[in-house]
């Protein structure tokens, strides 16, 4: 009797390590073959009409973005909640991933396992409809407690970052800067990075003096970025990559520190 539980109980798990290891296999090959696809001509137009930090990289640069692009869509889940997406929304969700990231090609969000697009603004509850005393603000969120790992955004502002044009906003730029922030275990406004090149006192000492000429109203910076420090690091990261010129002119030393925070000359 015991020899028979014994062999059914080993051909069991045998049975469960097979099925486990296919399962493996067939996802990491699926994943491949995203990867292997061809970047296609229609992908290609709607990136280099409405991203503008693709549009502004050389042929080889375009080629390495669009490998990232690819890498993150075959990993990430992105879900529509009481809404629809398409191919655009997709690449903007990717592009804003990719673009803070992409002097690092070898990392992919690993804390990251969905992004969901809502219809619109939403609260603290994530309600989308407004009611009687009650306003909707919120247009992106890395989620936490039993939203971790899951990254939340507005749809409209999500597409409204991505028209073309230079600009000083862009929600998921925004979130994703968060989650790269957090790497080291605390989303601060302290990147990994600046740890690593002893510059937290200078950077920090950068925070307040800009702080003070945004409360001042002396800055062009978003006054959102007065709530904490991390909110600060993922603005001004907006504002840097959506329209770098113009950031570099009217802030030169914040400007060092974007290109050392995120190993990229704009």
């Amino acid at each position: 009797m015991q020899t028979a539980l014994f062999i059914f109980v080993s051909v069991l798990l045998i049975g469960v390590i097979l099925f486990v290891s296919n399962s493996q296999r067939k996802k990491k090959q699926e994943k491949q073959d995203v990867l292997d696809l061809d970047f296609s001509k229609e992908w290609k137009s709607i990136l280099n009409s409405k991203v503008l930090f693709y549009r502004n990289l050389n042929k080889e640069d375009k080629e390495l973005f669009e490998r990232q692009l690819l890498r993150f869509l075959s990993d990430k889940n992105i879900e529509a909640v009481d809404t629809t997406i398409d191919d655009t929304v997709r690449l903007m969700v990717a592009s804003s991933a990719v673009i803070p990231t992409f002097a690092f090609p070898n990392f992919n969000y690993p804390s990251v396992r969905t992004v969901l697009i809502y219809p619109g603004s939403f609260d603290e509850d994530f309600n989308t409809v407004k009611h009687k005393n009650h306003q909707q603000f919120i247009t992106g969120m890395v989620g936490n407690k039993g939203l971790k790992g899951t990254v939340i955004l507005s749809k409209p502002d999500l597409l409204a970052a991505y028209n073309g044009s230079r600009s000083k906003h862009n929600v998921g730029i925004h979130e994703f800067v968060h989650l790269l922030d957090g790497t080291d275990g605390d989303i601060d406004g302290v990147p990994e990075r600046l740890l690593e090149n002893s510059y937290v006192g200078s950077w920090l000492f950068e925070i307040k003096e800009e702080m003070e000429a945004v409360m001042n109203r002396k800055s062009d910076i978003n006054p959102y970025g007065l709530t904490n420090n991390a909110e600060f690091l993922a603005v001004v990261s907006e504002y840097f990559f959506s329209s770098p010129k113009n950031f570099k002119k009217k802030h030169p030393d914040l400007y060092k520190y974007m290109v050392d925070i995120f190993d990229q000359e704009l």
